[in-house]
């Protein structure tokens, strides 16, 4: 059976001015049950495509849906389907852990129940139970940035929107999230994680989006990016590497 992509990005061009876009006409889908790992230089355009998927700027031309729906079509709808973790940990100085917890099972209407068991489950996995009730004013950034993980996690929403995850987390929160991201992956949720370290991301993704100045250069399984690259036994980051250069070896200014 033909699943139904849960993000569909289609003919995406987008940016801060439609003089001068930032995204050229992306077309990728991810469907239920597959990390998809976007990757790109510092100006590639990554940020930009998570923003616009997030619905924090409004494309120039083309569409984004998630689970079949636009921002403009249902926006609670379209919002509720995903979570997201940014680069770098926003939180509430004055709220605890648990209160963070709590606040995002409200958010999206999780059964208490089904709360109660996953915020256990969760500062179990990530190492926070003795820090549950601590403000958030008072952890360290990669205690910050488990927090903002497991507030994620939490909910179990059909799309995960990841950006840049590993920074700040220590070897037992990096673990215990790629063990999480694998089991939330074959429970069925889709996942787009941006991210600089290639070793990880060619391990556990699926597929990859190679973003180049504002377009994708390739797009795939690792062997079909590989076929892309010319070269069909590189590893990740020598395709990347050949993708960005074009193969003769200067790496262009981001």
């Amino acid at each position: 059976m033909r699943l139904e992509a849960v993000l569909r990005v289609a003919g995406l061009t987008g940016g801060y001015s439609p003089r001068r876009p930032v995204l050229h006409q992306l077309d990728f889908a991810i469907k239920p049950g597959e990390m998809v790992g976007l990757i790109g230089l510092n100006g590639a355009g990554k940020s930009t495509t998570i923003k616009h998927i997030l619905g924090l700027m409004k494309p120039i031309a083309g569409e984004i849906s998630i689970r079949g729906t636009t921002l403009a079509e249902d926006a609670q709808r379209y919002r509720s389907s995903f979570a997201y973790v940014p680069e770098t940990p926003i939180l509430f100085d004055e709220m605890t852990v648990q209160e963070h917890l709590h606040l995002t099972g409200m958010a999206y209407n999780v059964p208490q129940e089904l709360y109660a068991r996953r915020s256990e489950q969760l500062l179990r996995e990530f190492h926070m139970t003795a820090k549950q009730n601590a403000f958030s004013s008072h952890l360290s950034k990669g205690m910050k940035q488990k927090v903002m993980i497991m507030n994620a996690l939490l909910p179990e929403p059909p799309l995960y929107i990841i950006d840049e995850p590993f920074l700040g987390l220590d070897p037992l929160g990096i673990r215990s999230l790629l063990e999480l991201l694998v089991e939330v992956k074959n429970s069925g949720a889709a996942i787009l994680m941006s991210s600089h370290i290639l070793a990880t991301v060619e391990m556990y993704c699926d597929r990859f989006l190679v973003l180049h100045q504002g377009r994708l250069v390739a797009q795939g399984t690792l062997e079909e990016v590989r076929a892309q690259s010319g070269d069909p036994k590189a590893s990740l980051e020598e395709v990347f590497y050949r993708l960005v250069t074009g193969g003769d070896g200067d790496a262009p200014t981001a």
